[in-house]
């Protein structure tokens, strides 16, 4: 399943990747991604193919972190995953760096 690319590419690079939101005080670095919609191909009132969209978002402390290149080059190994650096930004209340990538994947 599509889903299961995105977790296991991420996981590929760290073991602190969760979906939806982290741990309550989870150690940065740290990844979260989710899902949150579609973008079926429709077709003859049906859908022909399904596309799953979503973000993935990486929280650190370190500018320059290698998993700020890291997280896309494991995109672009799966092969079935498109996606752009959507935003980032830098959360004052936590002092975390985030860098937000939106993707998309076929089901």
């Amino acid at each position: 399943m599509s889903l299961d690319t995105i977790k296991n590419a991420l996981l590929g690079l760290t073991s602190r990747v969760y979906h939806y939101a982290a741990e309550p005080n989870a150690n940065p670095p740290y990844i979260v991604w989710q899902e949150d919609g579609a973008n079926d191909l429709e077709a003859g009132n049906r859908h022909i193919e399904r596309a799953y969209t979503g973000t993935i978002d990486l929280y650190t402390l370190e500018d320059g972190d290698l998993l700020m290149e890291s997280v896309p080059q494991a995109l672009d190994r799966s092969g079935e995953i498109a996606w752009y650096l959507n935003s980032v930004q830098y959360e004052e209340d936590t002092e975390l760096i985030h860098y937000e990538w939106a993707w998309e994947t076929y089901g």
